[in-house]
């Protein structure tokens, strides 16, 4: 079975939701609601914690992990970007390896391309990322990216699927009353492999 790279994502996203306690999944949630009726009004949030340039980052990169695609927007119009800043207030523990990723991005860039991340070219940012996406692959010397990169996917994806669009995304269908369970769908075991696709 192939997965693709939202699909990925979402896995990524529940696994990490589960470490979460659930005051701060409600948190979470409300923060994300909140930011997204923001965007929706078009209200521009003044972040905290971020300076103008790490927000600009933040806003680009949470979108190169979650692009727009034709069953939901992208990761900065469901509201991650103000979700971050909101969690980086709320768990000032998580301050530190933000901000100092951030900054990583663009000590790469520039070692590289003579660039900040956000003035790269797209295949420039394309190379940064996949230098640190792959921890298994990634040479030692990207250390300090891979592990920014890793929290910050898991950041992202959490931050998006805990909004109405990322529910919406997962077409989740739980929290409804089934009269009558007549076992999974056989398109349903095609998909995961339990029984063999005609």
């Amino acid at each position: 079975m192939t997965m693709n790279r939202r699909e990925a994502i979402k896995l990524v996203a529940t696994a990490s939701a589960v470490l979460w306690t659930p005051a701060e999944a409600a948190t979470a949630r409300a923060k994300a609601t909140t930011a997204l009726s923001q965007a929706a009004a078009g209200t521009a949030l003044q972040p905290e914690f971020f300076s103008a340039h790490e927000y600009d980052t933040v806003r680009l990169l949470v979108d190169l992990i979650i692009p727009a695609d034709v069953r939901s927007g992208s990761a900065t119009e469901a509201g991650v970007p103000e979700f971050m800043d909101f969690m980086m207030i709320d768990r000032p523990d998580m301050q530190e390896w933000m901000r100092g990723g951030l900054g990583w991005l663009d000590i790469e860039s520039h070692r590289r391309f003579d660039r900040t991340f956000l003035d790269a070219a797209d295949e420039q940012r394309t190379e940064i990322l996949d230098a640190i996406a792959w921890p298994e692959q990634a040479a030692e010397e990207m250390s300090h990216g891979v592990a920014f990169f890793n929290r910050f996917r898991d950041l992202t994806a959490s931050g998006f699927w805990s909004t109405e669009m990322g529910i919406n995304d997962l077409q989740y269908q739980g929290n409804t009353v089934v009269p009558e369970w007549t076992g999974c769908p056989e398109e349903a075991l095609r998909h995961v492999g339990v029984i063999d696709a005609d």
